[in-house]
């Protein structure tokens, strides 16, 4: 950046030499003689490279430049606020801001005797209503049991969470305050890459810090494990965020809001990530007024067809959709004919070409909404309706349940790595499966092909391509069948779940 500043003065510069410089006066046709009496004991005076002049339209640029990122400040600054967290210790903390302020004294010798300290973290956040309504990040204010704000004029005040959204990573805090400064927000959908943004908080609870960058992209999602489910469409900014900046605004150079800052990858590397301010407000006002926060949901994992090389050669027919990875049991598309394996086109015939697109759509959906997908099924095109059901706050958390003991000596599928046996009714009742016949995977070799495709112990393999599995002496055969080398496709029962796996000879991807 300072080098981008440094290119638009010499430019500057550049610009007011060819304005201001004269062309050479030609010389004149006579020349006068020379007085020999009279030495010629100084020589000419060299002018200055840069005129004053001509220097100073181009340092008047800079000054501009200069003025309006103050101005930024002066402008947003009192309506950001400093947001200090108390919560109980659980002894497993790796805040950075611990690290780096409280290095431990190893000469106190009563440094491993005492009782754990209430962690305290530091955090940022912006004024949104004058009568003390806050917005800031979840994670800024999870688990508190003291929330402490501070003012730009210095005052401090008891904060109250009034509402969260974990899977936007948004809250509200509410001060007891009246005619507070508020911020300005911008419309985030007419943010440009490229465009100037400004960030304030308190990195390393270094209060009102002040950076500034580019916005590097838009539309940026996938950045956290959220179990296959995501919401937020990311804003990237090279501008400098660390901890500490969480919750704060991202500005532009009018001094308006168009994001909340929120992930960094890594410290000062350049790459931070900012929730875009219309979604900021849409979850904000919502939880303001008291509402909780619900999502239409399918229950569904989905993949983008082409982004696995290994399935591409069992999509004959069909270039573009969104593969049906697994379905959630008891979800609202269990209850449907949707399969795995299926892909997806359309929903209420809307063409989807991404597993973005898919979950965009779905989300512009009401809980409870019936919804037609367009789906493509082994060649077939077809249409299956589902019932959107309520997002829970844990989708497709998988279940765990220890190893059957004392299972019987399972045959061993050493192509693959992969060890099954038929599935009893004892073992559907003590491990409370939901589906009564297959072959009961009973282990899966380390770094093998089974191991790739995420196959698991106590699976249950149900078919393989078109044939049915009873048992392992069909399961087999059915494998004797397929062709290795481009792909078995076998179809999965997991505690519930409907999946997919596609074992390949040679390789898992």
């Amino acid at each position: 950046m300072h080098c981008l500043l440094t290119l638009f003065l010499a430019l500057s510069l550049g610009v007011s030499l060819r304005a201001e410089t004269a062309p050479p006066t030609p010389a004149p046709t006579t020349t006068p003689a020379l007085n020999p009496a009279s030495p010629q004991t100084t020589s000419p005076q060299p002018s200055p490279t840069v005129p004053a002049a001509a220097a100073a339209p181009g340092k008047d640029v800079v000054h501009q430049l200069n003025s309006a990122f103050e101005k930024v400040f002066e402008t947003v600054a009192p309506s950001v606020v400093i947001i200090e967290v108390t919560k109980k210790a659980d002894g497993n903390d790796g805040s950075l801001d611990d690290l780096f302020f409280q290095a431990p004294d190893d000469n106190d010798p009563h440094h491993n005797l005492q009782a754990p300290e209430p962690v305290q973290s530091e955090g940022s956040g912006f004024i949104v209503r004058q009568d003390g309504y806050i917005f800031t990040n979840y994670h800024v204010v999870e688990g508190a049991d003291k929330v402490a704000v501070k003012l730009k004029d210095g005052r401090e005040l008891a904060g109250q969470v009034v509402g969260t959204d974990e899977k936007t990573d948004i809250a509200v805090v509410k001060v007891n305050a009246t005619h507070l400064p508020v911020v300005q927000l911008a419309n985030s959908d007419n943010v440009r890459v490229g465009q100037f943004a400004f960030a304030i908080g308190a990195p390393f609870k270094l209060d009102y810090t002040f950076t500034f960058g580019v916005i590097s992209g838009k539309g940026r999602n996938k950045l956290l494990e959220t179990g296959g489910y995501n919401i937020a469409d990311y804003l990237q900014t090279d501008t400098s965020i660390n901890p500490g900046n969480s919750g704060g605004p991202l500005c532009d150079i009018d001094g308006k809001v168009v994001g909340m800052n929120t992930l960094i990858n890594g410290l000062n590397r350049g790459l931070g990530f900012a929730i875009p301010s219309n979604l900021v407000n849409e979850i904000g006002l919502q939880l303001i007024a008291g509402h909780k926060i619900v999502r239409p949901w399918l229950g569904i994992r989905i993949e983008t067809l082409g982004d696995n090389p290994a399935l591409r050669d069992l999509f004959k027919g069909i270039d573009q959709g969104v593969v049906v990875r697994t379905i959630e049991s008891d979800a609202p598309a269990f209850k449907s004919d949707l399969k795995p394996f299926d892909v997806i086109t359309q929903v209420d015939g809307a063409p989807v070409t991404s597993d973005t697109q898919l979950q965009r759509e779905i989300l512009k959906k009401k809980v409870g909404q019936k919804v037609e997908l367009g789906v493509w099924r082994k060649g077939q095109m077809m249409q299956i309706a589902v019932t959107t059901g309520e997002l829970p706050a844990n989708p497709g958390q998988p279940a765990s349940a220890p190893p059957a003991p004392g299972a019987p000596q399972p045959e061993d599928l050493n192509k693959f790595g992969l060890s099954v046996q038929d599935l009893t009714k004892e073992m559907v009742a003590r491990l409370k499966l939901k589906v009564q016949q297959g072959v009961i995977v009973t282990d899966v070799a380390d770094n093998s092909i089974a191991a790739a495709q995420d196959i698991r112990r106590e699976d249950v393999i149900t078919m393989v391509a078109n044939h049915p599995v009873t048992d392992v002496a069909s399961f087999r055969a059915a494998l004797a069948q397929a062709d290795p080398t481009h792909g078995v496709l076998l179809y999965l029962d997991r505690k519930g779940s409907k999946t997919f796996a596609v074992l390949k000879a040679g390789g898992g991807n």
